[in-house]
């Protein structure tokens, strides 16, 4: 059965970041690897999106220990977990969508977004794209580490399946349900372009999941 995204992620707190770390291929290098591309300025403003427990902000804090987060999650038994692991950082804990959830503008470094967003369509994509872009100051950009599909047919798949999963149980709301819709590469970066960012570029990847940087222009 389907279960809503809030519900999926808070039943599975215990046991969570054992699973983040080591049931998805070479996660223990891809974590740390991400934050290295993130702003180690002091007191860097960073928007995190699908935070949840931290993992990859305990590989950043230890770079940048001042860095200013902002993390936005739907899973409230998450964010409290992120709050007991680090009460002396400076933190913003948002629980709610990163995709209707306000964000400041023209004021972030970087945003940054691990593992999360595999479970949406590019349609959806593109205004929260839009938004994280305004929401970033000049010359700010996103890292995105993500798990994508290897073909378009498989992403194809994944989309007519979850359609069918609603259907079939009977689901009609508008909430997200968790099931991974992951785009492929080149859509990904199509949706990017599209809202607007100046460039994009692929930085590494691990099996299934890639790390891309895109570029808000100066």
């Amino acid at each position: 059965m389907l279960e809503k995204m809030s519900d999926f992620f808070n039943s599975r707190l215990d046991g969570y970041e054992e699973h983040q770390l080591h049931a998805i291929e070479q996660a223990e290098t891809f974590y740390p690897m991400t934050v290295n591309y993130l702003p180690a300025k002091p007191h860097a403003r960073v928007l995190d999106l699908g935070c949840g427990t931290g993992l990859e902000l305990g590989y950043y804090f230890d770079r940048n220990p001042t860095a200013q987060v902002t993390g936005i999650d739907l899973a409230g038994d998450m964010l409290n977990e992120l709050r007991r692991k680090f009460p002396d950082k400076s933190l913003r804990l948002v629980q709610g969508s990163y995709f209707t959830v306000p964000f400041e503008k023209n004021c972030y470094d970087a945003a940054v977004s691990v593992e999360s967003l595999h479970h949406f369509t590019q349609a959806e994509k593109i205004p929260l794209y839009q938004k994280i872009l305004r929401a970033l100051a000049p010359g700010g950009y996103l890292i995105l580490t993500d798990y994508f599909a290897e073909s378009d047919e498989q992403e194809t798949f994944f989309q007519n399946e979850l359609r069918r999963l609603k259907a079939e149980q009977g689901i009609q709301d508008e909430e997200f349900y968790h099931y991974d819709t992951p785009l492929t590469v080149p859509h990904e970066i199509e949706a990017l372009q599209k809202a607007g960012f100046a460039h994009v570029e692929e930085l590494g990847r691990w099996g299934a999941t890639h790390l891309l940087r895109a570029e808000k222009r100066e």
